[in-house]
């Protein structure tokens, strides 16, 4: 798990960006986003499981895992989508295929909807696509930023841990919860942690929520049948709200479908991306 690197760096509007390439160069192209707290750790199996077909890219948005953490940064939904369409056009990608998980999600059909990033296939994973969004949890936090983020060291460490398992359903490895939490550590991680969450606002979803019936490519939505974080009525929802959408739920596996059911998760965004 310690060999999971992101080599490269993209100097975007709102700070540095490390992403990575796997896969063959010239390949059908494939960009993975992750959703919040977490980075593109969550993608490393299944990363390198569609890598076999595909070249696949996956990055860490602002504010998360290995890219800048910085005070006063905008790490919202919506600069996260204006820096995921420039890194398309860094990367010279037009119409990839596109997965996205929880805040990724948003910001995928924020840059689609908005910023005209075109995709050739969207599967969307226990996305933050539908309002109401936010634990009581999530909300506390939001309106106490500035309190939290002044927790001693190893009380936040213990929330951080708590909060992040909370996502699985059968419970994380240990050392997964390590390398998941280890980003929001230390000074600049433990703010970045807070700032994140303040910085949350659903009415960056709710500009683009009416707009889902204009979406015009196959568009897949997984959900965990037992996330507890966004029930899976939302990703029923959804899927009715986008033409032609299907939807497919994973018994017993939470808001991380990724390492709740990877096997499953990998084969249904395996056959999907992989179809013209």
């Amino acid at each position: 798990m310690s060999d999971w690197k992101l080599t490269e760096t993209y100097h975007g509007p709102t700070g540095e960006v490390r992403w990575a390439r796997l896969g063959e160069r010239g390949a059908d192209p494939v960009v993975l986003l992750h959703g919040t707290p977490f980075s593109s750790y969550v993608w490393r199996g299944i990363a390198r499981s569609l890598a076999r077909r595909h070249e696949v890219y996956v990055w860490d948005m602002p504010g998360y895992g290995a890219s800048e953490k910085a005070d006063g940064q905008d790490v919202s939904l919506a600069a996260q989508g204006r820096v995921f369409a420039g890194l398309l056009s860094h990367w010279g990608l037009d119409r990839p295929r596109v997965a996205a998980h929880d805040f990724g999600g948003a910001v995928a059909l924020r840059a689609h909807l908005l910023h005209d990033a075109r995709y050739r296939r969207l599967a969307l994973v226990d996305p933050v696509a539908v309002a109401p969004w936010g634990s009581p949890f999530f909300r506390l936090v939001a309106g106490n930023s500035g309190v939290f983020e002044q927790l001693p060291p190893a009380l936040h460490r213990a929330l951080v841990r708590e909060y992040v398992s909370s996502a699985s359903s059968p419970g994380l490895h240990p050392a997964t919860l390590d390398r998941l939490v280890g980003p929001w550590l230390g000074d600049a991680g433990q703010a970045a942690f807070y700032r994140q969450i303040a910085r949350a606002d659903q009415r960056h979803t709710d500009e683009i929520q009416a707009r889902y019936g204009e979406i015009g490519i196959p568009v897949l939505v997984c959900w965990g049948a037992d996330d507890t974080w966004i029930p899976a009525d939302r990703g029923r929802e959804l899927a009715a709200a986008i033409p032609g959408a299907a939807l497919r739920l994973f018994p017993g596996a939470g808001h991380l479908v990724q390492e709740d059911a990877p096997a499953e998760l990998a084969g249904a965004l395996g056959d999907f991306l992989a179809a013209e």
